[in-house]
């Protein structure tokens, strides 16, 4: 997928204050997250997108993250076609990894990707 026009970030961008929305599909989610995301499934994407409003900054960016860029890609573009403040997250949790950023499973101990 050709991602020129979605707006992008990188890992090494983010601060911990930074929201982030994961967009991988349970299994994944459950074998390692980065704390404190908000997980929706690009799945469950569209029926579940009023998580999204509620949970997200009013005057803040959403990052959308998930393992390698391509999912995440196209749920930025359908959030900036809704006139969200979203940006991908360049290289998913996988750049996230290599960064040495905290990777917690669902019981909050140490996770990897999946």
């Amino acid at each position: 997928m050709h991602s020129g026009s979605v707006p992008t970030t990188a890992v090494s961008e983010l601060s911990d204050e930074d929201f982030l929305l994961d967009v991988r599909e349970d299994d994944e989610w459950q074998a390692g997250h980065a704390e404190g995301a908000l997980h929706i499934p690009m799945s469950d994407f569209v029926s579940r997108v009023g998580e999204l409003t509620e949970a997200a900054p009013q005057d803040g960016k959403v990052n959308v993250i998930c393992r390698s860029g391509g999912r995440s890609a196209q749920v930025t573009m359908f959030l900036v076609q809704q006139g969200v403040d979203a940006v991908n997250v360049d290289g998913g949790m996988q750049a996230w990894e290599a960064a040495g950023r905290p990777i917690v499973d669902e019981k909050g101990g140490a996770g990897f990707v999946a």
